[in-house]
């Protein structure tokens, strides 16, 4: 049970009880989700930001106001190194560019262990 506060700070002690919500079996149409397969089938036309990382650096605020057209940033990788792909923020492979006519493209050269991910996202809570 819990108390109503606007009741226990006029005197009164009167309680709320409270219900367990009963929710229906999700269907639709003749599809009833029963199983993973057909509920992740609900996610397939969700959008997610793909990010592709060249590299990282630090800069001081001296050199980044300096910053102008032609400056050049050198990144932590090598030119040899894979590129980091993220997905909503997390890595999730990696590879090298390419290009597909006029655009910049990504040839996906390791997928990174789902187990290794959750390791990892373990470590930054």
């Amino acid at each position: 049970m819990v108390s109503n506060n606007s009741q226990a700070e006029s005197g009164e002690n009167q309680s709320v009880q409270l219900k367990e919500p009963e929710f229906p079996e999700m269907s639709f149409g003749d599809k009833n989700y029963e199983n993973g397969e057909q509920k992740l089938e609900l996610l397939y036309d969700l959008q997610m930001p793909v990010t592709i990382e060249l590299g990282r650096t630090n800069m001081i605020i001296r050199d980044i106001l300096r910053l102008g057209r032609g400056s050049v940033i050198e990144f932590d990788k090598l030119v040899s190194e894979p590129v980091d792909v993220l997905i909503n923020g997390k890595k999730v492979a990696e590879g090298e560019v390419v290009v597909i006519d006029k655009h910049f493209g990504i040839r996906i050269t390791t997928l990174i262990d789902p187990s290794d991910r959750l390791r990892a996202a373990r470590k930054l809570n």
